[in-house]
């Protein structure tokens, strides 16, 4: 696996592709040899785990400097987070005139779960599947979540439901219905083409939403594959370092979308008529 040797690059670059995997049916760990007709029910583990260990991180991290912050001194760690807050806040509020107690810290949530999934890219690709085989065995370890369109896609559907949510808790069920079918042609000869119209548009934004991340962090570790496995080591670095360097403004500029468009999306719900 990455440690078998692997000198083919493309079977180097689709090892790499791999998760490491449970077969939900009987709780096995998925291999090449496993059967894969029940891959509905077949879960990836590294994404899971790395994306709650993350997310917990992020948690107490930020618990820990807000308790702190009223009993001492400021430090630097205290100051990055507090710039941290002030940049999201901002935004909000250039955003979403009114007060609101979701979307501000939704945002933060989302922009800083989302920046450190994407900071995991940065560590060399064989680290830790290396250290995955040698202490634990296991054949396939994939560390970027946000590189897996499942954990994407599930964060952009969990914004969907709170755009309908929201929706339907402003304007009420039937008033929402009656906006999808008579928008925005008001008149009930058009009611099929609105209804049509108005759910492709409402079904595009979670869905490009997710995707969005997913493919331009998938294709930075696509990159990031080619150069390990297709260059000598020696020459890795003249290409891995200016690339790393590239994507960390690729971190930011997915993470900051990714809120932005939260907070647009949102910000429209709440405040429909």
């Amino acid at each position: 696996m990455v440690l078998k040797v692997i000198s083919d690059p493309k079977s180097y670059i689709i090892h790499h592709l791999h998760h490491l995997q449970m077969n939900l049916f009987d709780f096995s760990i998925v291999n090449e040899s496993t059967n894969r007709k029940s891959s509905f029910f077949i879960v990836n583990l590294d994404s899971l785990f790395f994306s709650l260990f993350l997310g917990c991180l992020f948690l107490f991290f930020f618990y820990r400097i807000s308790k702190e912050a009223t009993v001492k001194l400021p430090g630097k760690l205290q100051s990055f987070v507090e710039l941290v807050v002030i940049f999201v806040d901002t935004n909000v509020k250039d955003m979403y005139k009114t007060k609101s107690v979701l979307i501000p810290p939704l945002s933060l949530t989302v922009f800083v779960w989302t920046f450190l999934m994407n900071s995991m890219d940065l560590f060399p690709i064989d680290f830790f599947p290396l250290l995955g085989n040698s202490i634990l065995g296991i054949n396939f370890l994939k560390v970027v979540p946000s590189s897996d369109i499942n954990i994407t896609m599930s964060m952009s559907i969990s914004i969907f439901l709170l755009i309908l949510f929201y929706s339907i808790k402003k304007n009420g069920f039937f008033s929402f219905l009656k906006k999808m079918s008579l928008h925005p042609f008001n008149h009930p000869f058009f009611f099929v083409f609105n209804l049509i119209l108005e759910l492709v548009t409402l079904f595009s934004k979670p869905i490009s939403l997710g995707l969005r991340l997913f493919g331009n962090i998938y294709s930075s570790e696509i990159i990031f594959m080619m150069i390990s496995g297709l260059i000598p080591w020696w020459g890795q670095f003249f290409l891995s370092v200016p690339w790393s360097i590239f994507h960390i403004l690729v971190i930011f500029l997915q993470s900051f979308i990714f809120m932005v468009l939260t907070i647009v999306y949102l910000s429209a719900a709440i405040e429909e008529n």
